[in-house]
């Protein structure tokens, strides 16, 4: 794998941070790193702003202002957009979701609440239906396919992953209580008031600015692989199979991903197209120094907290924790082998990781909010070496230290 130099990080980073400067070179000369950027608020104020590599094959070097997809990450945004309406009182979280969108109330769903949704234990993790090409580019064609699809287990007794359905579920509640695409809302509620260069559903004019994504490597022989991928890949009717396979071509094709299609379709869960900058920006929104408040204190408090965990999450197969709508630090080290199955932050924290590595996140207590992005993909379904060496230089820099079960105190 060739090397890209540490020479080519650009930006700022203030004095106290250069722990993060350092891994951030480290990732670049020593881990593989293609292009990313990093970015760092502390007390409201942005100590690190860094960025480097390629943006492309081509040789196309990382700018300021370039973005790529952050897969998961979006999920963030997407939880941020209905938790500004239960902050507003326009949408209650305890609520049947048919109460909003009617159709959805048949098939055994007439029970699961907004809350169930951001738990990941709404039951609908994968789409039965044979999804077209394309399909995930289509909003009507996705949600009504959930609204007829029954749960694959019973309603808020298990926590599953919604690995791409989460996105549709709880923005097609958004959209039926503020009237505007998940997307729409987005950009006027969050993206423009706080400056961020962050899309759900891409406008054509920023296209040029899109790092394409470098899938990761498929595992040596003899390298550990997820679980989840594994049920996939060998029991064609199971929930991880349909969840992987049943895309219309998303993620599967290659190159589709960096298609101006995928860029400017609205895909809640696995979309957004932002940078490190972005990520952090938003996150610093629910920090205790902001200037901008999106929401209240209250509402920070329970967006923050544990609110649906396992040691076997029905879908990937491994432990999970999260917040409503929110991932919460996981140690998964001692039961899955692969690298990047952990998100390794403070208790306070909370925030989401995306497939391949980024990962946005705040953590009230410290005043911080933290993102990373990158181009090349890695293994697993949190951070991998790349992010979590980030996180844990932005950790020590502030004085924090490691304690046993994985966390930062």
């Amino acid at each position: 794998m060739a090397q890209v130099s540490q020479r080519t990080v650009r930006g700022t980073c203030d004095s106290g941070f250069e722990a993060v400067r350092r891994e951030f070179e480290r990732n670049f000369s020593e881990r593989g790193e293609a292009g990313a950027s990093v970015a760092v608020y502390h007390h409201g104020r942005k100590v690190v702003d860094l960025w480097g590599g390629l943006a492309g094959a081509d040789g196309k070097p990382w700018e300021e202002d370039t973005v790529s997809l952050v897969w998961s990450s979006t999920k963030g945004a997407t939880a941020l957009c209905a938790h500004i309406l239960v902050d507003r009182g326009e949408l209650d979280l305890d609520q049947p979701v048919a109460a909003y969108w009617p159709e959805f109330d048949q098939n055994g769903k007439e029970k699961i609440t907004v809350r169930l949704l951001l738990n990941h234990q709404a039951g609908l993790a994968a789409i039965r239906e044979p999804l077209p090409q394309g399909a995930f580019y289509d909003w009507e064609r996705m949600t009504s396919a959930l609204a007829a699809e029954t749960p694959w287990w019973e309603p808020g007794t298990r926590t599953g992953y919604h690995a791409y359905t989460f996105g549709w579920l709880v923005g097609e509640v958004v959209r039926r209580v503020s009237g505007k695409s998940v997307g729409t809302f987005f950009k006027e509620e969050v993206a423009k008031p706080l400056g961020l260069d962050f899309w759900i559903g891409l406008p054509e004019d920023i296209e040029a600015r899109v790092a394409p994504v470098i899938p990761a490597p498929p595992p040596a022989p003899g390298e550990p692989v997820s679980p989840l991928l594994v049920v996939a890949m060998t029991q064609p009717d199971s929930m991880q199979a349909k969840l992987f396979l049943n895309t219309g071509g998303y993620g599967l094709v290659p190159g589709e991903v960096d298609s101006r299609s995928a860029h400017a379709a609205e895909i809640p869960a696995a979309g957004g197209i932002t940078n490190a900058r972005g990520l952090a920006t938003m996150y610093a929104a629910l920090s205790p120094s902001t200037r901008h408040r999106l929401v209240s204190e209250d509402s920070i408090a329970r967006m923050g907290a544990v609110s649906s965990a396992t040691s076997v999450d029905i879908v990937g197969l491994v432990p999970t924790r999260f917040g409503l709508g929110y991932v919460k630090s996981i140690d998964n080290r001692k039961v899955s082998q692969v690298p990047g199955d952990s998100i390794i932050l403070s208790e306070e924290a909370f925030g989401h990781s995306g497939f391949g590595g980024s990962v946005g996140f705040v953590d009230p207590k410290a005043d911080l909010a933290f993102g990373y992005t990158m181009t090349r993909m890695g293994a697993g379904t949190g951070i991998n070496e790349r992010g979590q060496g980030l996180v844990d230089a932005t950790y020590r820099s502030l004085g924090y230290k490691t304690n046993a079960p994985g966390s930062w105190i």
